[in-house]
């Protein structure tokens, strides 16, 4: 029964992942038929982030009262009734309306199920599980471009093919409630939900939430920018630009699937540390100025190093400061996560705009640099180093 509920929790990540390029992937359609500018797409995008960090940083609160369960399948539908509503919307406010519970429902998912997975599975489910979420996100554009082309370019379709799907899946989750348990023992945890102030003052985990911070904005920074900076500053011709920054997405989500195999001889902080060398050694590649094939390959192996941090961190949070708060740091963790896709990404491109976009690779190569140090001030604070 415990492996038909992993089965769940992936189909769960593949879920998570769906919705979460669609945005992008349609706006281009959707600004001129509801007649705002282009860059009105930020606006929706912070408010799902908004929501998402809210969520996430209750989830402790929802998970010590109802269990991961059932925050996750109702979790589930409150977005499948989102994309419901961004199926039916026909104005901009609309979708800023559905965009709400959107948000609050995958920071409720997000921080749920990583951290039940964090509690139960071994480090490679963990890997696999986030490679499955980019499985998602890149199935996500394909469906909505058959909806475009079979659908006379009505994009509301897309929206509506995905949330059938995660309708599907809630009503799946809703039917597996009673698979939640390990052992006969209900997951749900008991105690009192810790505050922001407390989780705060625990030893590690400002370290920890810095650490995340700080690889969300590599990751997000380096995929946003790749393309605008290998044609502007590197003369590489468009076609070449896209292709390798989907590339480096791509490597993310393919060293993760061999990131799970790696798990099984390297420990969580080992693995860290692995992707963080592969991730200043691309930089590396980026910053020398004598080949652009270095130029690609570099930045596909910075999509590789990303590739193990992200699983790792989050697996490393139960043996680094207890399974009994690991909920709250998660949560507190994905906020943390949120913040730095919201924030650093823009960050870059005001600096970018003031200094020229050849700061790229120095911008990521100075957040990928305090990122490896508040990873080892983590494992200093907490005298811990993986299992």
């Amino acid at each position: 029964m415990f492996s038909i509920l992993l089965a769940v929790i992936y189909l769960a990540f593949i879920s998570l992942g769906l919705p979460d390029a669609l945005l992008g992937s349609v706006w281009p359609v959707i600004h001129p038929q509801m007649h705002v500018p282009m860059s009105w797409s930020g606006i929706v995008f912070m408010i799902i982030s908004f929501g998402t960090m809210i969520s996430a940083m209750n989830s402790d609160r929802l998970n010590r009262r109802f269990g991961t369960g059932l925050v996750t399948a109702c979790s589930t539908a409150m977005t499948a009734f989102a994309l419901f509503g961004f199926s039916v919307s026909r104005s901009f406010v609309s979708l800023c309306l559905f965009a709400i519970p959107y948000g609050l429902g995958a920071g409720s998912i997000d921080a749920a199920l990583n951290n039940y997975v964090a509690l139960h599975y071994a480090s490679r489910h963990m890997s696999w599980l986030h490679c499955m979420w980019g499985l998602g996100a890149s199935i996500g554009p394909y469906i909505m471009s058959f909806a475009l082309l079979h659908h006379q370019s009505d994009w509301h379709m897309g929206y509506r093919y995905v949330c059938i799907l995660q309708s599907l899946l809630a009503a799946a989750l809703f039917a597996s409630l009673g698979l939640w348990k390990r052992d006969g023992t209900a997951e749900t945890a008991k105690g009192t939900p810790l505050r922001l102030g407390e989780i705060l003052r625990i030893p590690g985990t400002r370290e920890m939430i810095a650490a995340f911070f700080l690889y969300c904005a590599v990751e997000q920074t380096a995929g946003l920018w790749a393309s605008s900076w290998m044609v502007s500053a590197r003369g590489i011709d468009e076609i070449t630009a896209a292709r390798f920054a989907s590339l480096f997405y791509m490597g993310i989500t393919l060293g993760r699937a061999v990131s799970g195999f790696i798990t099984l001889k390297l420990n969580d902080a080992q693995m860290i540390r692995l992707g963080e060398g592969i991730v200043l050694t691309g930089l590396a590649c980026l910053i020398q100025p004598f080949s652009r094939t270095l130029v690609l390959a570099g930045l596909v192996m910075v999509g590789c190093g990303c590739a193990p941090i992200f699983p790792s961190m989050i697996h490393s949070v139960p043996h680094l400061f207890g399974a009994d708060r690991s909920q709250a740091i998660v949560g507190v963790m994905m906020t943390g996560a949120y913040a730095g896709i919201s924030a650093m990404p823009p960050l870059f491109g005001f600096l970018a705009d003031q200094l020229g976009i050849t700061l790229y690779p120095f911008y990521l190569l100075a957040a990928a640099i305090l990122m490896c140090v508040m990873g080892e001030r983590l494992q200093q604070r907490t005298g811990k180093q993986g299992h």
